[in-house]
């Protein structure tokens, strides 16, 4: 009595095994798997294992098996691929004094007690515009 295999494919190795036989639709002779379907059938063969991976994509088990071992090796030489950095919160700020001087010698002296910042194009507009 033969062996039925009633294991279903997974959603998203159907959704990559159509782009790849679109790909390969329309490519002609023997051209080279794209970086980024590899990449995808990888990070399948993650979650799915390699063999049920490969199979329904028609892919090279061992080819895929040793991407999938390298790229384990990969990222952990690599180290972090993102970084968030967290800002603190500011510290209190007593006093800032700012000091402007034109080209015709007017000067202006700001004593700023704030941890916003001034509007500064206005004001110097304004002094600008004061100084003619």
């Amino acid at each position: 009595m033969p062996v039925q295999r009633s294991a279903k494919i997974p959603e998203a190795i159907l959704h990559l095994q159509q782009q790849l036989d679109q790909w390969r639709g329309v490519q002609k002779g023997r051209t080279k798997l794209p970086e980024s379907f590899w990449q995808a059938a990888v990070d399948l063969a993650k979650q799915y294992g390699v063999f049920r991976t490969a199979q329904p994509l028609r892919l090279d088990y061992t080819r895929l098996k040793q991407r999938l071992s390298g790229a384990g090796q990969r990222q952990e030489s690599s180290g972090p691929a993102f970084v968030e950095l967290v800002r603190p919160h500011p510290a209190e700020m007593e006093e800032c004094v700012i000091e402007f001087e034109s080209a015709q010698g007017g000067k202006m002296r700001v004593r700023w007690r704030s941890n916003t910042l001034p509007d500064w194009t206005n004001l110097l507009r304004a002094w600008r515009d004061g100084d003619r």
